[in-house]
């Protein structure tokens, strides 16, 4: 699923326009970016947790050369799936 596939199920599901249905997808988009960006973890229950990492530097290879390279400290996120989520994937989950 993309963000537009997104906005049009929100909007079917709601009874929203698209208009309504993209602001409020990106108006949370927004708001998860921003949290990351600050450092903040984000947790939604059921789904999973968003959290940034940091990685110090270390010496990769380069793979066509061989060739060692530094590799400079690094923020990324992560993303660890729920509980529930991951019953439901791992098909666990009873309804």
């Amino acid at each position: 699923m993309n963000k537009a596939e997104l906005i049009a199920e929100l909007a079917k599901r709601r009874g929203l326009s698209l208009k309504i249905a993209k602001i409020a997808v990106d108006t949370i988009i927004d708001r998860l970016k921003k949290a990351i960006i600050n450092g903040e973890r984000i947790e939604i229950r059921g789904f999973g947790s968003f959290s940034p990492r940091h990685y110090g530097p270390y010496i990769g290879r380069n793979p066509k050369t061989g060739e060692k390279v530094q590799v400079k400290p690094k923020r990324l996120t992560y993303f660890k799936v729920g509980k529930e989520l991951k019953e439901m994937i791992m098909g666990a989950k009873k309804d």
